[in-house]
């Protein structure tokens, strides 16, 4: 037995204790010492594990501590480099009260603060006639007869919106900024393929703010995007925010008395609504990666965009040379598809084919044009334009943008079924 098993008792007086209890507890202790000996092994084994797991507590906690530490600092880099400071940010939410509770809500806040003096409403009236007929006579007035978005893109008060905003050539057109001073605006130029324009504040200003322009090549499905626009006419820098729900999108629009067929749009699920039309569409960066520019009537929160790296070349020329204008080669096609092959017997499923209009009027070659001058004719096919194939994915349209008038190119044609090689110098085709 040990110390342990020893029954209850009671000290005598003095803390004398009998001699046989003395014995029992030197007894006691020596089977103690001696059950120590014979189980060495065991407590080895348990030093064995306390030792090592002492050690591990103390590494993770320092290891923890510089982990958390390195973390912080990059996360402090992060917004700082990415998103805004969010320090500052952070500051100015405490003291209005308010404090973000996600990054993205933070991005959304300060993207809207910096761009939307950026955005604004265009105001369009026209003079109308309106008949007394109790005084027999005919009075004009000016009355307000539509409305739009734009954006800021230069300092001197250039703003870009869609064609179909300001498509009335009787029309006058004013803008209302964000702080709510209006300016008498007219149109620079409209783009004769795109729905996009430029109009100029009448002003002697040069400190207008104007939007970052970013790379719509670069967008990616699912990412987040802010739109600001003139909703419904009447309220001026809604916000809505959504994110890209489709790329490379065709459609057929209509309003302002256009109908066209628009390509490779930007869809969206950020709320455009009409009124909208010519707003910015922007990512987290505060930059406009899109021109607002239809809606779907039939769907909700289905909208679209026009990609910037469209409006960039149309912003360019304007500040370059005043007005926009298009390289023009002056043929009527049509993109081979394997189904087109199949009904033409045609030898490819790829090309331009150069074809007469159904009307007696529309020639397959325009007369006076740069492809006539080059010795195009109906029934070629235009395999390449300076090197990039033709295709459904890649058509002329698309290809030839990117080319000035009077560009020399080389195509690649198919004729009678052997292929050649012409030298073309582009034309010009403005508004």
């Amino acid at each position: 037995m040990s110390l342990y098993d020893l029954p209850e008792f009671k000290l005598p007086a003095k803390n004398k204790l009998p001699k046989n209890l003395k014995k029992i507890r030197l007894s006691g202790k020596k089977i103690a010492k001696t059950s120590f000996r014979k189980n060495r092994s065991f407590w080895f084994m348990i030093l064995n594990i306390l030792i090592p797991a002492l050690f591990g507590f103390f590494a993770g906690a320092l290891s923890g501590g510089y982990f958390y530490f390195e973390v912080k600092d990059y996360l402090d880099k992060f917004n700082r480099s990415g998103l805004g400071e969010t320090s500052i940010i952070a500051e100015e939410a405490r003291e209005s009260s308010y404090f973000p509770r996600t990054l993205q809500e933070e991005s959304v806040i300060r993207v809207v603060e910096e761009v939307s003096p950026s955005v604004v409403s265009i105001v369009i009236s026209k003079i109308t006639e309106k008949d007394h007929y109790d005084l027999w006579e005919t009075n004009s007035t000016k009355e307000e007869i539509g409305s739009g978005t734009g954006f800021i893109i230069s300092s001197d008060g250039m703003v870009l919106t869609n064609k179909h905003v300001v498509t009335d050539e009787k029309a006058d057109y004013a803008v209302l900024a964000s702080d709510g001073q209006e300016f008498s605006a007219e149109v620079l130029a409209r783009d004769p393929f795109k729905d996009l324009a430029v109009l100029k504040i009448i002003t002697d200003r040069t400190d207008f703010q104007p939007v970052k322009l970013g790379d719509s090549d670069k967008l990616q499905i699912g990412q987040s995007v802010i739109s600001i626009g003139n909703a419904l006419g009447e309220y001026n820098n809604t916000i809505s925010v959504g994110i890209v729900s489709g790329l490379g999108r065709k459609i057929v629009a209509s309003g302002g008395g256009l109908t066209e067929k628009l390509e490779n749009l930007i869809q969206t699920d950020a709320a455009i609504n009409r009124g909208n039309s010519g707003g910015p569409l922007l990512n987290l960066a505060g930059e406009v990666i899109g021109v607002s520019v239809a809606m779907s009537q039939t769907a909700e929160n289905i909208g679209f965009a026009i990609p910037v790296n469209d409006a960039r070349r149309d912003i360019e020329m304007i500040k370059e040379k005043g007005e926009i204008i298009y390289p023009f080669l002056g043929i009527r096609y049509v993109i081979i598809t394997s189904d087109i092959q199949q009904e033409d017997d045609l030898p490819i499923d790829y090309g331009a084919l150069i074809i007469r209009g159904d009307n007696l009027g529309e020639a397959a070659v325009t007369p006076g044009s740069a492809a006539e001058a080059a010795g195009l004719k109906e029934g070629d096919i235009v395999l390449e334009f300076a090197g990039e194939k033709i295709t459904s994915d890649n058509p002329l349209a698309k290809i030839i943008q990117k080319y000035n008038p009077g560009d020399k190119i080389i195509l690649k044609i198919l004729r009678n079924n052997e292929e050649e090689i012409i030298e073309v110098v582009l034309g010009e085709r403005n508004s």
